[in-house]
């Protein structure tokens, strides 16, 4: 499959602010950073927010295709749940600064970073499904939903300043196996 100029920028600027953050980087300190010129970037982009908002849409889009894919396959959603942790946990050096630095750019109300609710909504509903795939009514299951989101959430923000990551896992360990029906 041959990626589009557009889609091989965003590639590179996806990888530079993992490694950098976003800050107050310019276009023209990022082109420099990822070997394009800044006009480049505002005619994909037309902007650094509109870069920014397809480095949210990109992002959300990668995990959510490993989730689903992972959730498609999986004989048992808990195995498929621990195999999508493993593989966040694993990136989480590069990946957890830019989604807290992104998501507390949403809090403030940066309209590129509004997205991200719609992201955690897309979540919440596949792990709510993942829950009731296991048994749980519909109910239950949207709120192990949201609970899993937060977990997974704040022992990513955990490992990413600890670096404990046997600690990490133990603690989604724990919180999966809790969720399951006894029977």
């Amino acid at each position: 499959m041959t990626t589009s100029p557009r889609d091989a920028l965003l590639e590179r600027a996806v990888a530079w602010f993992a490694s950098n953050g976003v800050g107050e980087t310019s276009l023209r300190s990022l082109a420099a950073g990822i070997g394009t010129s800044h006009r480049m970037l505002i005619y994909h982009f037309g902007s650094k927010e509109g870069l920014l908002a397809a480095v949210v849409e990109d992002v959300w889009r990668q995990q959510q295709t490993v989730l689903d894919d992972l959730l498609a396959d999986a004989a048992d959603p808990l195995a498929a749940a621990w195999s999508f942790w493993d593989q966040l946990a694993d990136a989480n050096d590069v990946f957890a600064p830019l989604f807290f630095e992104l998501s507390a750019s949403a809090m403030q109300g940066h309209a590129w970073a509004a997205s991200l609710r719609t992201w955690m909504s897309v979540w919440n509903d596949t792990l709510a499904r993942l829950f009731r795939g296991l048994g749980h009514p519909p109910q239950r299951a949207d709120v192990l939903g949201r609970t899993a989101l937060a977990v997974t959430r704040g022992t990513l923000f955990e490992l990413a300043l600890t670096g404990d990551r046997a600690a990490a896992d133990e603690t989604v360990r724990a919180f999966l196996e809790s969720t399951r029906r006894p029977g």
